[in-house]
């Protein structure tokens, strides 16, 4: 898979993400970028935000994995 459909494919995926899916995500992001957010923190950004930060976390993991492992990770997603 290149990156750009990887991209593709997460983007659709984030973008159909409800608020409470968005910030467990986050909270429990387990990639090699290691996240640490508060929910407490989460509840003040609006959803773009959250969506933005996700997307951001995503792609940089995808970036640092192996290229056996970026079709794993994305279908884990």
């Amino acid at each position: 898979m290149t990156f750009d459909s990887a991209y593709e494919t997460i983007s659709v995926q984030i973008a159909g993400m409800s608020r409470s899916q968005l910030k467990d995500r986050l909270l429990h992001f387990d990639g090699q970028l290691k996240l640490d957010f508060t929910e407490s923190y989460l509840d003040t950004l609006d959803d773009e935000r959250l969506r933005h930060i996700l997307l951001a976390a995503c792609l940089v993991d995808l970036q640092k994995q192996t290229p056996e492992k970026k079709l794993g990770a994305i279908k884990a997603q």
